[in-house]
């Protein structure tokens, strides 16, 4: 939420007003049929690289421990929440004041962490973010920028927050079972 409150009042100031246009525009159906293309091409692409590569597994093992386990519905909602905010901010504020490379760059930045697997979600949070942003530049809208990251979120998120529960809880909340046997 804060990233779409920044990304509205930026956009604001610079623009004197948010226009609709730049949520929706003139064939929101090739939007949004960009946008699921988008979203689909990149899940094919990182369900490529977890069957390929052992630090793409150990990044989704990292990355659902940190989710930990959470309903179909929050995962949703977190999908909806963080797809519209980060594109509002990214594309929508930054990519228009900054430019393409600049929202690229920062969105990969903001998708980092701590260790090598965690370098191949920013390497990732890169490509998604250069094909947003192109999808950005070409339609002039976020529907389509929207859609992709919606669907990549949801599926993903509900895929580790899946995974996170079949693990002993032990395990998926980090926590160590101790016994009191006296």
């Amino acid at each position: 939420m804060v990233l779409a409150l920044g990304g509205a009042i930026w956009i604001g100031l610079r623009l004197g007003v948010i226009p609709l246009s730049l949520l929706i525009g003139h064939g929101w159906w090739i939007d949004l049929g960009v946008g699921l293309a988008a979203g689909l091409l990149l899940l094919g692409a990182w369900w490529g690289a977890e069957r390929t590569f052992p630090l793409a597994r150990e990044l989704e093992a990292r990355l659902g421990e940190a989710l930990g386990p959470i309903t179909p519905s929050e995962a949703l909602a977190l999908a909806v929440l963080s797809g519209f905010a980060e594109e509002l901010f990214f594309r929508g504020a930054v990519q228009g004041a900054l430019g393409w490379g600049a929202a690229t760059i920062l969105f990969g930045l903001l998708h980092s962490g701590p260790g090598k697997a965690f370098r191949l979600w920013t390497l990732f949070a890169v490509l998604a973010g250069a094909l947003f942003g192109g999808i950005m530049a070409w339609r002039g809208n976020l529907l389509g920028p929207v859609v992709g990251h919606f669907l990549v979120n949801a599926v993903n998120l509900r895929r580790l927050a899946r995974d996170s529960a079949r693990l002993p809880r032990a395990e998926a909340g980090g926590e160590k079972e101790s016994s009191n046997d006296g």
